[in-house]
């Protein structure tokens, strides 16, 4: 009866396609975050991969980064996610992704032959995968060295990475896609005030470019994916399938830090129309949508309420975010796997209670 009164007069849309993807994000495998991993940032004061580079020696952050691969992830993990009913991950990988030799030598001897292992653990399972460059240098939109303008050699060099990407895997028949840049924060304008991020302009013109690359390097049948740089109603008539095939827009559906109560049925309610305006926004691009990342984390809950009332309420919350997403290509909840077991993070726990039919 709850969810009923959760999910009604939630807006649902019909796209013609096949069964949407069900998939899981493996964050924190090949690009380290410390949300994810925090052990591997203990004492060092670094705050992510390159941070991390630094602060050690070479020889101690490259075995550290070799041991943390070889272990945080394996065939092991594919093999459940897809007996979770999962058909699909996400697979974020750095843009120094092909090591010393690679368009862009980053601070590791890469780890081109962990995303090889990834589409021979995933194949086995038939599981697709979608590739994403989840870094970049200079991706910091307050930068002078941005890659979207100012410094056309890290462009180029994203591009090249790109176009290695997807010459390397064009025949493997689970290569669902590829993303060529992760969570772009786009500027946007609030009645007299303008949001800093990246100028849509650059970023629609580095779109283009890569689309360019992805075709030229692996034809047709990837998905490109472009992320909406949390600006839904910016993408209309962007990339028309006149002129462009198989582009999907690609939307992060994020809850946790809104300032507002959800401790009962009113406030999840709120939170997921809020996630079905955000995607209809986002449909009127002309473009298919899928969401890349989200999560059953609700905002911080009043002194009043229980573990055991949070987690009864994030699980209505987390069946409303699902049916929100009807219409759409598909989700990839945020993530697989997390060293601390992060209940509202984690898909082995957050979504432990879903069967495999009720994720549709």
């Amino acid at each position: 009866m709850l969810l009923a009164c959760l999910l009604k007069g939630c807006p649902m849309a019909v796209f013609d396609s096949p069964k949407p993807l069900h998939g899981v994000n493996l964050s924190g495998w090949l690009v380290l975050e410390p949300w994810v991993t925090p052990s591997l940032f203990t004492g060092t004061g670094a705050f992510d991969e390159l941070s991390l580079s630094t602060s050690l020696e070479a020889s101690k952050f490259n075995q550290l980064v070799s041991t943390h691969r070889d272990s945080f992830i394996g065939k092991v993990d594919f093999e459940r996610i897809a007996f979770r009913g999962f058909d699909s991950v996400r697979l974020q990988v750095p843009w120094f992704v092909f090591g010393a030799d690679g368009p862009m030598p980053g601070p590791s001897a890469g780890c081109i032959e962990y995303v090889d292992q990834a589409f021979d653990w995933a194949e086995e399972y038939n599981i697709n995968v979608l590739l994403v460059i989840a870094s970049a240098p200079g991706d910091d939109p307050s930068s002078p060295a941005s890659f979207f303008g100012e410094v056309d050699s890290f462009r180029r060099a994203m591009l090249d990475v790109l176009g290695a990407l997807c010459s390397r895997y064009e025949s493997r028949s689970n290569f669902l896609g590829i993303s060529p840049i992760d969570s772009i924060q786009g500027r946007s304008r609030h009645g007299f005030s303008v949001s800093e991020g990246v100028s849509p302009h650059l970023l629609r013109n580095f779109y283009r470019d890569a689309y360019e690359v992805v075709r030229a390097s692996a034809g047709p049948e990837p998905a490109f994916v472009v992320h909406d740089a949390g600006v839904p109603s910016s993408w209309r008539a962007f990339m028309a399938p006149k002129r462009y095939e198989n582009v999907w827009l690609d939307c992060h559906l994020y809850h946790y830090a809104e300032s507002m109560n959800a401790a009962g049925p009113m406030g999840v309610r709120t939170l997921v129309n809020e996630t079905a305006s955000y995607l209809k926004k986002a449909k009127k691009s002309g473009l298919p949508v899928m969401v890349g990342e989200w999560s059953a984390a609700l905002p911080l809950a009043d002194a009043g309420m229980t573990p055991e009332g949070r987690i009864a309420l994030e699980r209505v919350y987390t069946a409303g975010q699902m049916a929100s997403f009807s219409g759409s290509v598909g989700w990839f909840f945020q993530t697989w796997k997390t060293e601390g077991k992060l209940s509202s993070w984690d898909a082995r726990i957050a979504l432990s209670s879903f069967e495999k039919g009720m994720f549709d």
